[in-house]
């Protein structure tokens, strides 16, 4: 009997010291979307400096938005270069000028998520986000659509609608456009 308990008691003692592996916890999906757009957001809102100076993150943007984005930079790059090696240098490269995630050319000051609407099939999103702009009145708010898609891999941003205030539709159509123009 005494063997049996001190043999019970190692089994369990050995099952119970094992390094248990932590069980994802699954957030609902708004969560899990409003963390990406939050990070977005805090990235590269509020400069286009990190548009050139880091990579896009494979965990953030989808692979055709990604894409888009490193084209962009990489036309705006190469005409950096061309204009530096030209008979005149002190022109004007094609660069990001104003918001690139935003409708606002100037950017905005403050954001906020307001509802985040997941599609039945679970596999698209969209996060409306409310943004103001405060540095010199009046102070402008406007609604942007941030559209996601769930890629089997997370949850990751494939566009921005842009609201009527800005120039341009949405994010993937400025990008594009700016390509073409570096060209």
């Amino acid at each position: 009997m005494m063997k049996q308990t001190i043999l019970f008691l190692s089994a369990f003692l050995f099952l119970i010291s094992c390094k248990k592996e932590k069980i994802k916890e699954s957030l609902p999906p708004q969560t899990e979307i409003s963390k990406k757009v939050d990070e977005l957001y805090k990235l590269y809102g509020n400069s286009n400096d990190a548009l050139y100076n880091q990579p896009f993150s494979d965990r953030l943007f989808s692979p055709e938005l990604k894409k888009a984005l490193e084209a962009a930079v990489n036309a705006s790059k190469a005409d950096m270069e061309k204009v530096k090696k030209s008979d005149h240098p002190d022109e004007k490269p094609l660069l990001f000028e104003g918001s690139v995630f935003s409708s606002l050319y100037e950017g905005f000051s403050g954001y906020k998520i307001k509802s985040v609407k997941v599609n039945p099939s679970g596999t698209s999103a969209d996060a409306f986000v409310e943004l103001e702009y405060t540095m010199s009145p009046p102070t402008i708010k406007w609604t942007d659509t941030v559209h996601v898609i769930n890629s089997g891999q997370g949850w990751k941003i494939d566009n921005i609608s842009f609201d009527s205030i800005g120039n341009s539709k949405d994010l993937k159509s400025s990008l594009k456009d700016f390509t073409q123009n570096a060209q």
